[in-house]
């Protein structure tokens, strides 16, 4: 994997790894750098080298996070997703024909670094979701950060059409949160507590509403959000104005047909424009980081 942007020019810096811009495998913990959040405490963006390391390549920049302008304050909310070069989302109703292998590293990264994964109900039953797996690679870097091993899977749903006897529910290492509305059913929402559950309202109809739902998170202490979609769920996201990052994969693939785009569902009044803050590449994959302007 290389480096295409930013480019800058380390020449001065003798502590700064003279290959980013080669080809070549990066570590976990330089893709952990390159992807880390910024610091919300602070209000400040991500700085040189992501997270504060020296040397490691940075997909982030030092321009810095918004100012509070869209979104929900003290919560950044990152989406990760995969496009095909003619827009598909998916092939046969899954991500994982389009993907690859450097695409589930930096997909790994990614969750090493949440405090917790939201996904919709439709995304669980088709992709199988299990529970988040704690991983040695990104242990210390979570014991400092004040995070458990595993980020939690906070799945929404409005119908809550959900097998509750699986893992994500029964035997997860962090505590999965379903998110729904006060309208759901309560039998459903029974069922969900009983398999160990935690049930959060975040809306006043069947479901829940994409701002509510980022205040509930902040509330439990989960402010660093990683959204994998669906595609109907991160065009909710999108069409509240709440979503701070999209890191989308672009995959060297033509698929034609039908499939759906990354986002999909009610259109927004006036686009939202997000800025381009790094692009790596593999293999003809692009892995592109957007983040709000």
């Amino acid at each position: 994997m290389r480096r295409l942007f930013p480019v800058t020019d380390h020449t001065a810096d003798s502590a700064a790894p003279a290959d980013l811009l080669t080809d070549r495998e990066w570590s976990l913990d330089e893709l952990a750098e390159a992807y880390a959040y910024p610091d919300l405490a602070k209000g400040s963006g991500i700085t040189e080298g992501g997270g504060g390391g020296s040397g490691a390549p940075d997909a982030g920049g030092a321009a810095g996070a918004p100012d509070g302008d869209g979104g929900v304050p003290g919560v950044w909310l990152r989406a990760n997703m995969v496009s095909t070069l003619d827009g598909a989302a998916q092939h046969d109703g899954r991500s994982q024909p389009i993907s690859c292998a450097t695409d589930m590293r930096i997909f790994g990264t990614l969750r090493g670094l949440a405090d917790a994964v939201v996904v919709g109900a439709e995304t669980v039953r088709l992709e199988g979701y299990r529970p988040a797996r704690a991983r040695e690679a990104f242990a210390a870097r979570r014991a400092a950060a004040g995070q458990p091993p595993a980020p939690a899977v906070v799945v929404l749903s409005a119908g809550l059409d959900l097998d509750f006897s699986l893992p994500l529910f029964t035997a997860p290492l962090t505590p999965t949160l379903l998110v729904t509305g006060a309208g759901a059913p309560a039998d459903r929402m029974a069922a969900a507590r009983a398999a160990g559950a935690e049930v959060v309202i975040a809306g006043e109809g069947t479901g829940a509403e994409p701002a509510r739902v980022l205040r509930e998170l902040r509330g439990r202490g989960l402010t660093r959000l990683l959204t994998e979609g669906g595609p109907r769920l991160l065009g909710q996201f999108v069409a509240a104005g709440v979503l701070d990052e999209l890191c989308l994969t672009v995959s060297p693939m033509l698929t034609a047909g039908g499939a759906q785009r990354i986002s999909d569902g009610p259109g927004v009044h006036v686009p939202e424009r997000f800025a381009l803050t790094s692009v790596l590449e593999e293999s003809g994959f692009l892995f592109t980081r957007y983040r709000r302007s």
